[in-house]
């Protein structure tokens, strides 16, 4: 059996007869009736509005309040000459907002640079001391993008300095705003802009679009990369936006972006918005994570071949370490996760010394998905922590520790997501009240993070008139998510796939169709597969695979889970005390290999040897250690429930792929034996089987072969012929027939394919 990992919560309702009607009229599949609805669209003039966006549906930028008077000082600033420096941000969101605002002011000739602040020393935002260098420097107007409503500080020493800021943003707006020059903000107090969720770069964007005067469509993929990047709702105009965003992406002349694209393997003639946010956006992120963004906005404006090249192999490889990091903290942190009471904590705090503080968001994403705890992860310094907190669905983060700022040097976010930092002598403190703010919310332990699927539908349903369809839904996005569907079929074809076996690759089948199906991360359910068993149910998004040339409907597998007993094939030839650390019931077949292993299985686990007539316990994670001497031995197994079956199988010694002795190398070892008395055979068996040119192995059993049968004596390691033994068959002597029986059960329970091995072990313990 193998369990969901979340909680599947279907929402698709009954389809009625005026559904069939409305996709009849419509020309679409009924299923997608389903999904529209669940989209709030249930006219057909609502639903073809939707299907089709139109450039009509992008506002007028001097909706946005104070825009007339942001171009007016821009146009003043052009006029004078005036140094005006873009003050920008070091994400995806802000790196495509300061390259759109550059690129503007350069298209007007303007005297322009820009400033991306450096993630580990300026912070977010309007920096004072970079604001007082810049203005040293000469700038004249600052203007922000995707930051700024917040910067009080920086843009009052500004003021002070008769330097206008100019502010354009969308974050959250605080109960007083900066006293800027002007705020550029889809939710100012006093705007009557019609639409409130557009990103950094679509601000940015109306900014650009009101200098210009027309719509710059060239710059369009860079709003596409920003609004997907930052995961504003891909709803309403930024729908229009990064919906025609894409197509300019799928043809860019920009240099940085197609040589980036091409080492990301996104295609350049057509980009959807999951090749964007998996492929470009990490890349684009991980420059600020690791080091200063400003060649992220080189990247995206330069026009030069030669360098844009160069800047995309820097930052391919910046994404690359930035993976290594990942990799490696996540790996620390589940060794502390290994040592905590999770059965009794509804919280999770690690820490770990040096830990890269740009990727530490990541790492408590990454625990969150593991765990299903709200997370922070902090990285210590010098007696101080700093770090990355992330939530649940049904605990608000912000809620929880902003009563407890006293405990912090500095602190912010929100619901789902916060940064903080503290002295290392807080950290226990900070503890008990993270866990009691959980308490406080009522955190239950053991709920599964809910999924949410638009329909279970038939297998037969799944085909490319369905995904065409569902492709008219895109792109998506954060408030117009790909759906997911629930399908069933039968498992074949298992493999494990990438440089670490981590993800898994199979078909699901049903009445002689198969589907591809690809599950990343779940490399290790493959060997609990219950292949031509039982069915499986899989949580999946349609997609297409192009292989040579050839293309073909495949399954994204989200979650999965089936039903009967999980085999699972953890087969090896080298024991290593982690084996044992899991609890369970530890099955034996021979009770010596049993004692020698008893001091490694845990307190919270027990030893069985079956064949001393030892009984199991139902409904256990049951693990089969060694290697039975015979096939009866499994019958052993019968009559028992099962929590899961876990197989090593384990042999000192192995014998299947040893061919057995010919009665040529019999005769070559009893001639050599008639010759010599007094053979020391334990000392001397290595170098006698180099000198008869027979493996040890065959020539162990060949003497031992000779001792049972009565052709020799061996007193204290030292072998002599017998004289006048009786005839008899070599190959009926025990040693012998337990080769042949031990060659067996090896090609049956060791070198057997897994799916193999499942299907057997499952008939068995089933009968």
């Amino acid at each position: 059996m193998i369990d969901s990992h979340y909680e599947w919560q279907v929402l698709a309702d009954e389809t009625t007869q005026a559904d069939q009607q409305l996709a009849d009229s419509l020309g679409l599949p009924v299923v997608m009736i389903q999904l529209l609805k669940q989209r709030g669209l249930t006219s057909a003039t609502a639903i073809e509005a939707f299907l089709n966006p139109s450039p009509d549906e992008i506002n007028d930028p001097f909706m946005l309040f104070d825009m007339e008077r942001v171009i007016d000082r821009i146009n003043e600033a052009l006029m004078n000459g005036e140094h005006i420096t873009i003050y920008g941000d070091y994400d995806t969101d802000g790196i495509t907002s300061t390259a759109i605002m550059y690129e503007t002011l350069m298209m007007l000739d303007a005297d322009v640079d820009f400033y991306v602040p450096n993630r580990f020393t300026d912070g977010y935002g309007p920096n004072k001391a970079v604001y007082e260098r810049l203005i040293q420097q000469g700038t004249q107007l600052i203007i922000t993008v995707d930051n700024g409503v917040a910067g009080h500080t920086a843009i009052d020493f500004a003021n002070e300095q008769g330097v206008d800021v100019i502010v354009t943003d969308h974050h959250e707006i605080p109960q007083e705003l900066p006293a800027a020059y002007a705020i550029i903000h889809p939710q100012h107090p006093e705007s009557a802009y019609p639409y409130k969720h557009l990103s950094g770069v679509g601000v940015a964007f109306k900014v650009a679009t009101a200098l210009l005067e027309e719509i710059p469509q060239e710059m369009m993929d860079l709003v596409a990369l920003g609004e997907i990047a930052d995961l504003v709702p891909l709803t309403g105009e930024n729908r229009v936006l990064v919906a025609y965003g894409l197509k300019m992406l799928a043809q860019t002349t920009r240099p940085g972006l197609q040589a980036l694209m091409e080492l990301a393997g996104v295609g350049l003639h057509e980009v959807s918005a999951e090749q964007v946010a998996f492929g470009i956006t990490p890349r684009l992120n991980a420059i600020g994570r690791l080091e200063s963004a400003k060649i992220g906005v080189e990247l995206l404006v330069t026009q030069d071949p030669e360098r844009a090249s160069d800047l995309a192999q820097k930052v391919n490889q910046l994404n690359d370490t930035r993976k290594q990091i990942v990799a490696d903290i996540v790996t620390e942190a589940k060794a502390q996760l290994a040592a905590l009471d999770l059965a009794n904590q509804k919280t999770i705090i690690l820490a770990g010394d040096g830990w890269h503080e740009g990727v530490l968001g990541i790492v408590a994403s990454q625990v969150v998905e593991l765990t299903h705890r709200p997370t922070i992860i902090l990285t210590q310094a010098d007696g101080k922590l700093k770090g990355s907190a992330r939530s649940i669905a049904d605990f608000d983060l912000y809620q929880a520790l902003a009563p407890h700022e006293d405990l912090f040097t500095s602190f912010g976010g929100h619901a789902g997501a916060a940064g903080l930092s503290l002295p290392t002598a807080n950290l226990a403190a900070l503890k008990t009240a993270f866990e009691q703010a959980a308490d406080a919310q009522d955190v239950q332990l053991g709920m599964k993070a809910p999924l949410i699927i638009a329909e279970k539908i038939p297998f037969e349903a799944v085909n490319e008139q369905l995904y065409a369809a569902v492709q008219k839904l895109a792109p998506f996005g954060n408030g117009n998510e790909q759906p997911y569907f629930e399908i069933t079929g039968m498992v074949t074809d298992i493999k494990q796939i990438g440089a670490d076996k981590t993800h898994l690759k199979f078909n699901l089948a049903a009445n002689d169709t198969k589907l591809a199906a690809l599950a990343f991360g779940k490399g290790e359910l493959g060997a609990g597969l219950l292949i031509d068993k039982a069915p499986l149910n899989v949580v999946a998004t349609l997609s297409e695979n192009t292989w040579q040339g050839q293309t073909s409907l495949q399954l994204m597998v989200k979650d999965l889970q089936q039903g009967g007993l999980a085999i699972i094939d953890q087969r090896t030839n080298k024991l290593r005390p982690d084996i044992f650390k899991a609890p369970g019931q530890y099955v034996f077949f021979n009770p010596k290999v049993m004692q020698q292993l008893l001091p490694y299985i845990n307190a919270e686990s027990t030893a069985v040897a079956l064949t001393n007539g030892d009984q199991l316990v139902d409904n256990v994670s049951t693990i089969l250690v060694d290697l039975p001497k015979n096939l009866a031995d499994l019958e052993l197994l019968k009559g028992y429930q099962y929590k899961e079956l876990r197989v090593i199988f384990y042999t000192a010694q192995h014998v299947y792929l040893e061919a057995l002795p010919t009665k040529a190398d019999f005769g070559k070892l009893y001639k050599y034996i008639l010759g010599h008395a007094n053979l020391p055979i334990r000392a001397e068996l290595s170098k006698l089987a180099k000198f008869l040119q027979i493996g040890e192995n065959q020539l162990s059993l060949m003497i031992t072969v000779f001792f049972e049968l009565g052709f020799v004596r061996i007193e204290n390691g030292v072998l002599n012929s017998l004289p006048n033994p009786a005839h008899a068959d070599l190959t009926s002597a025990p040693s012998y027939q337990g080769w042949i029986t031990k060659q067996a059960i090896e090609k049956q329970l060791i070198y057997s394919k897994t799916s193999e091995l499942t299907k057997t072990l499952a008939q068995l313990v089933s009968q």
